[in-house]
């Protein structure tokens, strides 16, 4: 992902020191002590004797650019060190803290449920998508905290999509309580917000489920008629603040992952949310309040959800209904027209469906 070891320690603020090479006190007696050696090394390279030590020092500075590169590298990324005999040992077993088992925002659907036997007898879409919240509910010792979860149509989720293809980012804001203080006139102050912003990513399409477990060996062919998937996509949702400071390298505190391994089958996607832990509690005794252990609420995490669905779910409307289109002419805004953004018109309409 990173090119140099040096760019990161950039990035990440990490000073990296390159040790000094000699005084010029030393470099004489070096120069007065090896005279005849130098002069021969300058005589077989076919240099003068000055050209011979600058190429000298500026060797000796590009190895210890390496080596202050390459400890770089082993203190924030180690890897696993080959054994004498070029075999690489397995990496020692460690679980990570917190309900989240991978680091990648995705995770197969097959990694959740038993697909195959999913398929194996008959479900409706509401069975699946009963099934689905019940497991969910059932994470974190039976409190469901960190994760949130929902399911929706194909068809919906396909209008989702569309519009996020076009507009990938936008920003949402989260209410937040303030000190019950009031101003001198005896008005209440205006209410507190916290600005997170959102990006939608997409991947390669899943692989076609199936009632029985596929072998690995060999390589399906998709049935006649039948087309590929739709795209597993993922909306990264950060604060504001903290992603302006640090960029792709901040934090997302809710990750929310579409799964449409059986949109096909039973029209219907699963939506599936994960709270990121907070570092600072991961190692949190069961005893403890499990509200601390994340980054985020749970009703924060489903007013950001519901946002979501407010600003790219697009209404159609009905008949001769007029729909709703201010949500749509804001990220529009925000996409095309950046200085007529509305940011006023954003905190109302969180305020209206908070």
């Amino acid at each position: 992902m990173f090119r140099l070891a040096l760019s990161l320690a950039r990035r990440s603020g990490h000073a990296v020191s390159l040790p000094r090479l000699h005084t010029r006190s030393a470099t004489s007696a070096y120069d007065i002590k090896y005279a005849d050696k130098l002069r021969q090394k300058a005589k077989q390279r076919g240099v003068d004797l000055d050209e011979l030590k600058v190429q000298a020092r500026q060797e000796a500075r590009r190895r210890q650019k390496e080596e202050a590169e390459t400890a770089f590298v082993r203190k924030f990324h180690p890897k696993t060190t080959p054994a004498a005999d070029g075999v690489t040992p397995p990496a020692a077993e460690k679980t990570p803290p917190g309900p989240r088992k991978d680091s990648s925002p995705i995770k197969p659907l097959s990694s959740i449920l038993n697909v195959a036997k999913l398929l194996a007898t008959p479900h409706t879409s509401s069975q699946i998508s009963a099934l689905w919240t019940a497991y969910h509910a059932s994470r974190s010792g039976g409190t469901g905290r960190g994760y949130i979860c929902a399911s929706l149509p194909l068809e919906a989720y396909n209008r989702m999509t569309n519009v996020a293809k076009r507009y990938p980012s936008f920003v949402l804001p989260v209410p937040r309580q303030h000190k019950p203080e009031t101003s001198p006139l005896g008005d209440m102050p205006e209410p507190a917000h916290e600005f997170f912003y959102l990006q939608w990513d997409f991947y390669s399409t899943p692989s076609q489920p199936s009632a029985t477990d596929p072998d690995p060996f060999q390589l399906v062919p998709l049935a006649p008629n039948c087309t590929a998937l739709p795209p597993v996509s993922t909306i990264l949702f950060t604060p504001l603040q903290e992603y302006k400071h640090r960029g792709s390298f901040a934090t997302p505190y809710l990750v929310l992952t579409f799964h449409t391994d059986l949109s096909y089958s039973h029209d219907v996607v699963l939506l599936r949310g994960e709270i990121t832990p907070s570092a600072a509690v991961t190692d949190a005794k069961p005893g403890r309040d499990i509200v601390d252990r994340y980054l985020l609420s749970q009703v924060d995490a489903q007013l950001l959800a519901m946002g979501l669905q407010e600003y790219y779910l697009w209404d159609k409307g009905k008949g001769g209904e007029e729909r709703d289109s201010t949500a749509e002419e804001l990220l529009k805004q925000f996409h095309e027209r950046p200085n007529d953004f509305d940011w006023q018109e954003l905190l109302k309409r969180s305020v209206m469906t908070a």
